[in-house]
């Protein structure tokens, strides 16, 4: 086993682990009291998070001055700047951002959020699994598919199972994946993994396309829409433009923007993200997240106004 130490001193801007892992961009992460997802709050906390990183399990938590990490065979350290974007100007990005309320509550809420670059067929699988389903099942779900279709990994005594390939997802059946509660979406996943498999339609194919044409491009993928495909493009390609509409974002607009007219998503995402100024996707996750926890933050007395 390996171990080794990201200094926070080499990173630019804030960074929060707790608030990137756990803000609904990413669901392959597990903290090792195994209630990723479950807390209403945040915490102070040191808990280790794991994940399968390409061929090895790694482990990691903050401390006070750190990232400490644990890894089975190799240091994972640049794998780690890449996947939660450690290296990105977060202090430039968030001064960028437009004077708005919303903005400025949430940002202030969590200053250490960092939208994450994680790997692309577990993204575009997790989001068609986030139709009318809460983060915490989704959670649960992409958990379910490393252990029944994933590789195991040791780690230590333990075992860690990465999210299943394309090929070894599309050999599912829709049966096995409705009985593991995938239910209406169980074709969608299969259908879309044999695209990605058989090399039907790649991330290549999508990253290096303007965003709206990117954004269409990815709902040719089974179960993909608008939304879905904007959550793809900002959590796993590289895209800062995509502003998701979901419900507390479209709630975020009836109550802080009234005069944005909600129409076609197309129509309505041009306008919020005139709003959201030249980094619309990072103040959407910002947004999102403190909107989920804007009640238990109150209650807490964290909430910034």
């Amino acid at each position: 086993m390996e171990s080794g130490t990201i200094p926070l001193s080499s990173i630019p801007g804030p960074f929060d682990l707790q608030a990137t892992l756990e803000s609904g961009q990413t669901f392959l992460w597990t903290r090792a009291d195994e209630r990723t997802y479950l807390d209403p709050a945040p915490r102070e906390g040191t808990d280790w998070y794991r994940t399968a990183l390409d061929d090895q399990v790694v482990a990691v938590r903050q401390t006070g001055d750190a990232l400490e990490w644990r890894a089975t065979e190799r240091d994972p350290t640049e794998a780690l700047r890449d996947r939660l974007r450690l290296d990105d100007e977060m202090a430039q990005m968030l001064a960028s951002l437009p004077d708005d309320p919303l903005i400025d509550a949430a940002t202030a809420a969590f200053p250490g959020l960092r939208v994450v670059d994680e790997p692309f067929f577990p993204t575009l699988v997790s989001f068609i699994l986030s139709a009318q389903m809460r983060v915490e099942r989704i959670h649960s779900l992409v958990q379910s598919l490393g252990e029944t279709y994933g590789q195991p990994l040791s780690f230590g005594e333990e075992t860690v199972y990465a999210f299943p390939t394309p090929e070894e997802l599309a050999a599912a059946t829709e049966r096995e994946l409705r009985d593991l509660g995938l239910g209406y979406r169980a074709p969608y996943v299969l259908e879309s993994a044999a695209m990605v498999a058989d090399g039907t339609l790649s991330a290549d194919d999508i990253r290096s396309l303007p965003y709206e044409e990117a954004r269409t491009r990815a709902t040719e993928f089974v179960g993909v829409g608008e939304k879905v495909a904007d959550c793809v493009l900002l959590f796993s390609l590289g895209f800062t433009d995509p502003v998701p509409l979901d419900t507390w974002i479209r709630s975020a607009i009836e109550e802080y923007v009234p005069d944005i007219e909600v129409t076609t998503y197309r129509d309505t995402s041009r306008a919020i993200r005139e709003r959201f100024g030249p980094y619309p996707g990072i103040a959407q996750t910002y947004v999102f997240h403190y909107l989920r926890h804007r009640e238990a933050l109150t209650a807490a007395g964290r909430a910034q106004q």
